[in-house]
């Protein structure tokens, strides 16, 4: 296993670093989110629902995260048809982020659009600490 450079990672700030590249895609994101991840944010994590600030279209390092919340180092994944053939691709980035503290959930969107009693039995756990 590859050892990780904290401080190539996160800024003095502590912040995660990102590729500046990123921002104009993550903010198009913000813009015009999917079907389900409209639903997640309306229904599940908005901070009235959950009492943590999460952030929508994140970026962190090479990536955009859907959704990230700092205080819980958690990252939620909507998976929709364009993430079919990155499994490899997903579970690479997943245990990166996992190397350097941050936890990734994730859902596809049959699960949010579909299936939201398992989206919460699934969230309620992680954003409330039982």
């Amino acid at each position: 296993m590859n050892k990780i450079n904290n401080e190539a990672i996160h800024s003095q700030r502590g912040c995660v670093r990102y590729l500046k590249q990123l921002t104009f895609m993550a903010n198009q994101n913000r813009k015009n989110p999917t079907k389900a991840e409209k639903i997640m944010w309306d229904n599940f994590l908005s901070k009235d629902k959950t009492g943590y600030r999460f952030l929508r279209q994140k970026p962190i390092h090479r990536f955009i995260a859907d959704f990230y919340c700092v205080k819980l180092n958690l990252i939620i994944e909507i998976d929709g048809d364009s993430h079919k053939n990155k499994t490899k691709t997903d579970i690479k980035r997943d245990k990166f982020l996992q190397q350097i503290g941050i936890k990734t959930i994730r859902f596809t969107n049959d699960q949010v659009l579909n299936n939201p009693e398992y989206v919460k039995q699934v969230l309620l756990p992680l954003v409330k600490g039982d």
